[in-house]
């Protein structure tokens, strides 16, 4: 499972579509290096679960992130 998410610098349709994109490129990467396309699924939640709290509209890095679970109770 992949896990794209963003920080709190554009509205909040626009990251969950970057937070789309970012955990794309990763199963895009998996892919190139031999893992099963059909082993892997994204999901997209934008800024709604911030690693670092901010106020709505400030940029950070943490946010901007893809995270990968596997295993049982990762969604697979």
């Amino acid at each position: 499972m992949l896990a794209g998410h963003a920080d709190k610098s554009g509205s909040d349709s626009y990251n969950v579509g970057l937070s789309q994109r970012r955990a794309d490129a990763v199963k895009t990467y998996l892919a190139g290096r031999g893992v099963p396309d059909s082993s892997v699924s994204t999901e997209a939640f934008g800024e709604s679960r911030p690693l670092v709290e901010t106020a709505d509209g400030v940029r950070e890095p943490q946010n901007r992130r893809v995270e990968i679970t596997f295993g049982p109770g990762s969604g697979q």
